[in-house]
């Protein structure tokens, strides 16, 4: 969407824990650093998600749509229709620790984005910070990129490098981490919003 444009990018974060990087993102658009934009709806797969409140404290529509017990199909498929229910425009995920069906993938391909604790390609999936260490790295970071079907592998769109201290820990380098999470995905999701207009 072009500055200036009446339209707005209907943004929905999907999460499953504490929704930092939702709360990044809300507050860039609340701010305007992320301009013609609204998060219209955020969407956790866990009822106890601490970032559930922190939207509803922000005045953001939430949303809980468990698993439980069903395909990964039938409750994408659920997601998806809550999606487009509400007219969304763009999917970021932060903290959603669910891999996405083809169906849902194919519903918004290239309108999907997700931040991972790394410099893709290295050190994709879970546990992001403890592979980064293990291989001895002197640079991690952060990197948002679109979905699709592979693992943290679909196209980087901004990355974000960290140093590797000596010394440091699973913990002190996620944090680290984490303040440029907040800084990046903001900036990419402006620019992909920017794209899209």
């Amino acid at each position: 969407m072009a500055e200036g444009s009446a339209k707005q990018a209907r943004i929905a974060i999907l999460i499953s824990g504490r929704g930092s990087n939702m709360i990044a993102l809300a507050d860039a658009v609340g701010s305007g650093s992320i301009p013609n934009a609204e998060v219209a709806i955020v969407i956790s797969d866990q009822p106890g998600a601490v970032g559930l409140e922190k939207a509803k404290e922000r005045g953001i529509e939430t949303l809980v749509i468990e698993r439980r017990g069903r395909t990964r199909a039938e409750h994408d498929r659920e997601v998806v229709a809550a999606l487009r229910d509400r007219k969304i425009d763009l999917v970021c995920l932060a903290g959603y620790m669910r891999v996405l069906s083809a169906e849902f993938i194919d519903a918004y391909r290239g309108r999907i984005l997700n931040i991972h604790p790394s410099l893709l390609p290295s050190c994709p999936g879970l546990n992001a910070q403890e592979q980064a260490l293990a291989n001895g790295v002197t640079v991690s970071g952060c990197t948002v990129h679109y979905v699709d079907e592979t693992l943290d592998g679909g196209p980087i769109i901004a990355q974000r490098e960290v140093a590797v201290h000596e010394g440091d820990t699973v913990e002190s380098l996620s944090a680290r981490i984490l303040v440029e999470e907040h800084k990046l995905y903001p900036e990419a999701v402006k620019r992909v919003i920017d794209q899209i207009g």
